[in-house]
């Protein structure tokens, strides 16, 4: 599954105001078993979407079709618990592009930025204030400007500016995994030992 350039984003938003969803919520171990980064999507927050006999939670929002996008907006301390990477995996994997959160768990941050998928922790009066414009609308659409590091209520033009480390925002702009910016810097490289 290869990481596609982030450079602005449009979309709905999904709203799960639940806190301290950790990964095990996420994608629960049972489901660990693959290699490879590809269907760990079919089953994010596999307990909560489905009971015991497979089939789908009414109640549940990804099962709700009123709510669509690729902007997964969720309570405070988002990506707690194991350090797994497959919990970035699946939620990339659904389709989510962008997570929202007033705060996430350093581990998840981190693979989540390595796989493609933009953390934007923001505000919690500005986190509350997507959760209601969602819950007023749930047309309601989003831009998540990764250059200027802003997210944006469309409707209301209110915006809320992010942090993300300046390396893993190169990457994301240019689609690059960490062996791509090294590759990317291939020719410099030679230049410099043909210098030494």
């Amino acid at each position: 599954m290869p990481i596609t350039k982030f450079i602005t984003i449009e979309s709905t938003a999904v709203p799960l105001p639940i806190e301290n969803i950790d990964t095990d919520q996420i994608i629960p171990a049972r489901f660990l078993k693959a290699t490879t980064r590809d269907g760990f999507g079919n089953n994010l927050f596999r307990d909560w979407r489905f009971d015991k006999n497979d089939q789908p939670k009414d109640n549940f929002v990804l099962n709700n079709p009123t709510y669509t996008g690729s902007i997964l907006v969720a309570g405070k301390n988002f990506g707690s618990g194991s350090s797994r990477e497959h919990a970035a995996w699946a939620i990339y994997d659904y389709g989510f592009k962008v997570v929202v959160s007033s705060f996430f768990a350093d581990i998840f941050k981190n693979n989540a930025l390595n796989n493609g998928l933009l953390p934007v922790q923001v505000s919690e009066k500005f986190l509350a204030k997507i959760f209601s414009a969602v819950n007023n609308d749930a047309k309601t659409k989003f831009r998540i400007d990764l250059v200027s590091q802003e997210i944006t209520i469309i409707n209301s033009g209110e915006k809320e500016s992010f942090e993300i480390n300046p390396y893993k925002k190169e990457c994301l702009i240019n689609g690059y995994e960490d062996i791509d910016f090294l590759l990317s810097l291939k020719e410099k490289i030679i230049e410099y030992e043909k210098k030494r």
